[in-house]
């Protein structure tokens, strides 16, 4: 969704990315080799990374020159209680360790550029991963399959067609292939269970489905071709 008011979009965009990708998580830099000062990416920076080298590469040179800017010129109180900056979500840290936070996190996103080290692709580790790379997927589950279900539709398959007929065709083909690809990382039941989770979904697969094996009959139901309406080609 493009941030308001729209020139924050410009300025802030893909700082907001990174920095939300914290939210939740543990912002601080783990033990390891990631940079010239010895230290890796936090968990939550990993997934951005991982995540935008595999869909927006070009985007990590945008990262870094925001969170630079930001990090170098912060905002006062004042600025932001007007609403004319950007202000930065709560992650956890102690507004005076934020500026220099910033920093590392542009430094470790150049790093990642510089030496060309693309993540490998995995499952994901973060609830904004999962959202990032599964977004039709969490609109389905947490639109159709929250608590409310129950009191909106008599099952899951009557909620699964609602979602069929009031759904753009290329959205529920662009399910499809997250269903897919989802099912392609090969995982666990309780993995499925709590991946599902943290895309919306907050009821239980209809018995006496396994939550993968839901998964897969909601991909063949929706990946089967609809009819096709209007005149043939011959004029039939």
């Amino acid at each position: 969704m493009p941030m308001k008011p729209y020139e924050f979009d410009r300025r802030y965009g893909e700082l907001d990315q990174v920095v939300s990708a914290h939210i939740g998580q543990n912002a601080e830099v783990v033990d390891g080799n990631g940079d010239a000062d010895g230290r890796a990416p936090s968990h939550a920076l990993q997934a951005y990374l991982r995540h935008t080298w595999h869909t927006r590469p070009w985007a990590l040179a945008i990262a870094e020159q925001q969170l630079r800017e930001y990090a170098r010129f912060p905002p006062g109180r004042l600025r932001l209680r007007l609403g004319e900056f950007y202000s930065v979500p709560d992650v956890g840290l102690p507004e005076s360790r934020t500026q220099d936070w910033l920093l590392q996190l542009a430094d470790q996103v150049r790093h990642s550029v510089d030496s060309s080290e693309v993540p490998m692709p995995s499952v994901p580790r973060t609830h904004w991963e999962w959202q990032a790379r599964f977004p039709e997927l969490a609109q389905f589950l947490g639109g159709w399959f929250s608590q409310d279900m129950v009191d909106e539709f008599p099952d899951h398959e009557a909620a699964v067609s609602h979602y069929e007929a009031t759904t753009d065709g290329a959205l529920v083909a662009r399910l499809v292939g997250e269903v897919a690809e989802l099912l392609a990382l090969n995982l666990e039941e309780t993995d499925y269970v709590l991946g599902l989770a943290e895309l919306g979904l907050e009821v239980d697969p209809p018995a006496p489905l396994s939550a993968g094996v839901w998964l897969e009959s909601v991909m063949g139901r929706l990946g089967r071709p609809g009819p096709k309406y209007g005149p043939s080609p011959t004029g039939g």
